[in-house]
């Protein structure tokens, strides 16, 4: 889990309680009651919101040939929102407005949600070609024109 979270800049409480995490899961099969107590403390509602879309397993790991990896989340809304875990990004625009505008939020549910599949391993998978996953990325880039 540690080498998920290389590079990025979340705060080192957030870092060390995802690294926790993952280490009670890989031990117990399970999230500690207390890590969820932490985590909901930390981000407020969109903890829940975040593990909800782990449950329904919203999350999906792009990945392709070059290495290149991309996370497309379905949102509670139905919308599908692309994250980028390697610089702490999301397309939603709760992340836009919340965490880069106002800064009153470190993730959003998509991004954290991201994080929690990570911990859990409970990530869907889908190799695709570089071309496919460049594809991938500019549809988003459309959908927002």
């Amino acid at each position: 889990m540690a080498a998920a979270l290389a590079g990025l800049t979340l705060p080192a409480v957030v870092e060390e309680l995802l690294s926790e995490m993952a280490a009670a899961v890989q031990e117990n099969a399970r999230i500690p009651d207390e890590h969820l107590s932490l985590l909901k403390f930390i981000f407020g509602p969109s903890a829940i919101q975040a593990l909800d879309l782990v449950d329904r397993q919203s999350i999906t790991l792009i990945s392709s040939p070059s290495g290149r990896r991309v996370y497309q989340v379905l949102g509670s809304s139905g919308k599908t929102y692309t994250c980028l875990a390697s610089c702490h990004y999301c397309s939603c625009p709760a992340f836009a407005f919340s965490v880069l505008r106002k800064s009153d939020s470190l993730l959003c549910k998509h991004l954290l949600a991201v994080y929690l599949s990570q911990v859990t391993g409970t990530c869907r998978q889908l190799k695709v070609s570089d071309k496919q996953l460049t594809d991938v990325l500019f549809a988003e880039k459309k959908q927002k024109a």
